[in-house]
């Protein structure tokens, strides 16, 4: 083998171990998401939302981003689960976890648009980034939120 074609494929080499370095180091820094739901029983605004966003939800990139996991609002919290601020007052309040630590909540629900856009502002501070919009039949249309 030439010298020039010895060094070209070490080089190769060196590259592709570099790149493999790198996409291990990143998926390892994606957090594991999850949104938890405090809700209780008679809320007319957790109605809402299970009739609003409820179906649509799971089907969505943000749904399958942080999976939903409902929890009464006087039930203890899942082993792991750390929330920074004061616990849940009001239903619904959605808590984002990241790795099990909150990182943001949405307290209330005041309709399908300000919710979309509040979850899509807590999820990109999160570091989530949509790669596809949601699909057609996930329910109704929303815009995007603004990029910071």
């Amino acid at each position: 083998m030439s010298p020039r074609l010895h060094i070209v494929r070490t080089c190769l080499s060196v590259v592709a171990a570099a790149i493999a370095i790198i996409w291990a180091f990143a998926v390892q820094a994606a957090p594991q998401l999850q949104l938890l739901m405090f809700e209780r029983d008679g809320c007319s605004y957790c109605r809402a939302w299970n009739e609003q966003i409820g179906p649509a939800y799971p089907k969505t990139a943000e749904g399958r981003a942080a999976p939903l996991h409902r929890l009464d609002i006087h039930a203890p919290l899942p082993p792991g689960t750390v929330l920074t601020a004061r616990p849940p007052v009001f239903t619904p309040t959605f808590v984002l976890l990241a790795d099990g630590t909150e990182v943001g909540r949405i307290e209330g629900y005041a309709g399908d648009e300000f919710f979309w856009a509040l979850l899509d502002r807590l999820l990109q501070d999160a570091g989530w980034r949509a790669d596809a919009p949601a699909p057609a039949d996930a329910g109704p249309q929303r815009e995007a939120a603004p990029s910071p």
